[in-house]
């Protein structure tokens, strides 16, 4: 598939997913990508902050090639620009990243990263993520936000939204008892000895 085309396999949104993996560039990622949608995994985003223009923009449409055979939605973490040109379908953006209403410019569904009551009451993206549910090597720095914000998204949360930072086979019941009907995950998946069982695991606890 050419950068950018749009493929006519993709057929769910962002908003409709339920498993989300989150991953960066790593050795074998495309068949780490085949076996977590086999899996379950119904939407994946590239998060990569390393790489220089060009080597990321290969990632992306190494990953979109991989993604539209299984008509999985890709989102680039940070980068509408890049996104565009990849043919991805939605851009992701942090609290102190490019603001939504800027990056839907691009043209692309934009997903936010939420931390307090506070952002999920005023978000204006088209799904968010929720978290960091737990401590989590990925968001050095960043406390965990801990069940409670799960459970108020649950009960205001007025866009669809993923219970993201820490979520594994061990802790995913809870955030699902809390009121997550939908899970983001990284290591979960990307440190398992077999990425499909592991996403087949965690799609069996989301109701």
């Amino acid at each position: 598939m050419a950068p950018g085309t749009a493929s006519s396999s993709r057929v769910r949104s962002p908003a409709a997913s339920r498993l989300y993996l989150i991953v960066g560039a790593r050795p074998g990622l495309a068949d780490l990508l085949e076996a977590a949608m086999r899996g379950g995994v119904d939407l994946v985003q590239i998060r990569e902050k390393e790489l220089p223009d060009r080597e990321l923009l290969e990632l992306l449409e190494l990953a979109r090639e991989v993604t539209a055979r299984h008509g999985v939605p890709l989102v680039v973490n940070d980068r509408p620009d890049l996104a565009v040109v990849a043919g991805a379908d939605c851009v992701h953006v942090g609290q102190d990243d490019l603001p939504v209403a800027a990056a839907r410019r691009f043209g692309l569904p934009v997903g936010l990263s939420t931390h307090s009551p506070e952002h999920i009451e005023r978000a204006d993206a088209d799904y968010l993520g929720v978290g960091p549910v737990y401590a989590t090597p990925t968001k050095l720095g960043r406390p965990a936000v801990g069940l409670g914000l799960v459970r108020y998204a649950a009960e205001h949360a007025r866009t669809p939204w993923f219970a993201i930072g820490g979520i594994d086979a061990a802790t995913a019941a809870e955030a699902v008892a809390a009121g997550a009907e939908r899970l983001a995950v990284v290591r979960a998946i990307v440190d398992a000895r077999d990425p499909e069982r592991a996403a087949r695991e965690l799609r069996a606890v989301l109701p």
